[in-house]
């Protein structure tokens, strides 16, 4: 059972999340808390598998929230669920640690797979996000040394389009008719063959090949 604390300061935001997550059999929520000095006290008294963080909130934002909880426990993981999808809300947010960025208007579904990928030790973004991360690597990052697109098969190619393309494990999944294990291991085989230690820098590696 995956544990989750939510952290917003609409009331109404926090009890729909709870009915979602709280549907499916394998998430619970622990606590939740409607800012981020009580997201620091609940993260420490629950150690919840996951937190689920909004950025604008009263007093303590959810950026200064997120370094604190990562400073106490480095392990935690917290996955970014906010109304703004602009750079001086994302990288900051990344700065502090936080393992994902989604936006407020993810499927409900897509939100589920991606709490779930964040346990896991995924690195999930909102897909016009993610090619923004990835954009902003290429330019900034060395050529690519990783494996040469000879040593990749043609499934594994679709599957590190996809990736390139933002697209989720269920996504990938669903797009190539194949069972989300089967995904998993297909990433799991890039990332060894390219070098590549998250999904951003396999993303990367996917632009590169211009996949």
């Amino acid at each position: 059972m995956t544990t989750v604390l939510l952290v917003d300061d609409q009331r109404l935001v926090r009890a729909g999340l709870r009915m979602l997550l709280e549907s499916t059999p394998d998430l619970t929520v622990v606590a939740e808390a409607a800012n981020g000095v009580e997201a620091v006290r609940m993260a420490a008294e629950h150690t919840p598998d996951l937190i689920l963080m909004d950025l604008r909130m009263p007093g303590m934002d959810g950026v200064r929230a997120t370094t604190e909880i990562l400073g106490a426990r480095p392990t935690a993981k917290v996955l970014v669920l906010t109304t703004f999808d602009d750079d001086d809300h994302l990288y900051p947010a990344l700065a502090a640690g936080a393992s994902g960025y989604l936006i407020k208007d993810t499927d409900p579904d897509d939100l589920l797979s991606a709490i779930r990928q964040t346990v896991d030790g995924g690195l999930l973004f909102s897909p016009a996000l993610l090619r923004r991360v990835v954009d902003r690597a290429v330019a900034a990052d060395r050529p690519a040394t990783a494996a040469a697109p000879a040593q990749l098969t043609a499934r594994e190619r679709d599957v590190l389009a996809l990736v390139g393309a933002g697209y989720g494990n269920q996504e990938i999944a669903d797009h190539l008719h194949l069972g989300v294990t089967t995904v998993k291991k297909h990433i799991a085989h890039l990332m060894d063959k390219t070098g590549s230690d998250n999904r951003v820098r396999l993303a990367v590696y996917a632009v590169r090949l211009e996949l």
